[in-house]
């Protein structure tokens, strides 16, 4: 099984299986004399577990880490930076009736057509459990934008057919930690209350949309053609569980739009040139222009329900499924750390082929 790198100068690889013994990653390219900050990473990871009282998946990891090498006295020494964190609350015979059938809308049947044989205990690799890897490596990226005064911050803003009513113009750290759910529509929680509780009684599930900002970004990240900044944040998001949809500045709104309505004007302010709006996400050309970056991630729903679902076996024989197992209603809030992770990857692996400034 390839690609299980991501990254050009910042290289992140991750390995194991939801129901392994472990998993863990190596991130390669950091600079030396990086200050690792334990607890916002602890505290990342704890926004990636559960947060649905009812219809939150079973499953609960302590996600502590072992550091394995490229940290002395809680700085980076240049070296492949390695970590691991235990498996240890999984039940895998939770899956011993789905061994000889593909789920609807699962990686089981493409995965076993490509490889000959497929890991059924929870889906292997194609199990979001990966994501906690990336969000330990995405969270040491961020502290790379630190040193460059780049901050990145994500919310919720559609569950269902939940949508909020504000932007995130104008959001603080502090404000975002504290939104339910990490919802940006306070008036709305109650709606989204409601539904989780009827798709939980109902054994379904749904999706959701995440909106990220970017800020202070330099001007000049990105490559014109093949690494053009928005489209390597594009690979990093679609790469990510369950996300259907990727969409930058006004997206497919611009589709609708006149030249003269997109367009974003040139104006100095402040002693500098910037664009009087910000229609183009803070990227043209595929290079960033110095604007918040702006962009939309869109996730399908839990294709794990309790419903009855018709499927086949390998034999290719009709069958009927109803699977059981640690699952979640939504999983959309314990996906921001992990937009924000993988957008740090892309923001710091930009900065350091760059050399923009160097780390004192």
């Amino acid at each position: 099984m390839a690609a299980n790198t991501f990254g050009s100068i910042l290289q992140f690889t991750s390995f194991g299986e939801s129901h392994g013994p472990a998993i863990g990653g190596v991130l390669d390219g950091l600079p030396p004399g990086l200050i690792i900050d334990y607890e916002f990473i602890k505290d990342q990871l704890k926004r990636r577990k559960p947060v649905f009282k009812q219809g939150g998946t079973s499953r609960r990891e302590d996600d502590d880490i072992v550091w394995l090498s490229g940290i002395v006295e809680g700085k980076t020494t240049g070296a492949p930076l390695a970590f691991m964190m235990e498996n240890k609350n999984y039940q895998s015979k939770d899956y011993d009736e789905l061994k000889d059938v593909y789920r609807p809308s699962h990686a089981d049947y493409t995965y076993e057509k490509k490889y000959g044989i497929r890991d059924y205990r929870g889906g292997g690799r194609s199990s979001a459990r990966e994501t906690a890897t990336r969000v330990v490596a995405g969270s040491i990226a961020q502290s790379v934008l630190k040193t460059y005064g780049i901050e990145i911050l994500s919310a919720v803003t559609q569950i269902g057919d939940v949508k909020a009513s504000k932007s995130l113009a104008g959001i603080t750290k502090d404000k975002m930690y504290h939104l339910k759910y990490g919802f940006l529509d306070d008036n709305q929680i109650d709606r989204i209350d409601h539904l989780i509780e009827s798709l939980r009684q109902d054994n379904d599930t749904t999706g959701g949309v995440i909106s990220c900002v970017i800020r202070n970004v330099p001007v000049g990240l990105g490559e014109p053609v093949y690494h053009k900044l928005h489209a390597d944040l594009a690979s990093a998001m679609m790469s990510i569980n369950a996300v259907k949809g990727f969409e930058y500045g006004e997206g497919f709104k611009s589709a609708g739009q006149k030249g003269s309505e997109h367009n974003d004007a040139f104006v100095t302010k402040d002693n500098r040139i910037q664009t009087e709006t910000n229609r183009s996400g803070g990227i043209q050309g595929g290079i960033s222009n110095g604007e918040e970056i702006l962009f939309q991630v869109a996730f399908k729903p839990v294709s794990s329900i309790g419903k009855k679902q018709r499927t086949t076996d390998k034999k290719g024989e009709e069958r009927e499924i109803k699977i059981t197992g640690q699952h979640d209603v939504c999983v959309v809030p314990r996906a921001l750390p992990v937009v924000e992770s993988m957008a740090a990857m892309v923001i710091a692996d930009h900065l350091l082929w760059a050399n923009v400034g160097k780390i004192s």
